[in-house]
């Protein structure tokens, strides 16, 4: 099994210095801006992938 892909920069500051949160999976800490977050995957949304039908270039 393969790990998680971990999260290139804060979503906050937009910092690359990152390290895994004790709190639990998926937690990170930006230390340049001293915040805490999680990444949660939340599934497939139900209408899936559009296509534009009418096959004409948009404006």
């Amino acid at each position: 099994m393969s790990e998680r892909a971990a999260p290139f920069y804060c979503p906050y500051c937009g910092a690359e210095d990152l390290f895994p949160n004790e709190t639990g999976h998926g937690a990170w800490e930006c230390r340049a801006c001293n915040r805490a977050f999680q990444l949660k995957y939340l599934g497939l949304l139900a209408r899936g992938v559009q296509t534009n039908v009418a096959g004409g270039d948009e404006i």
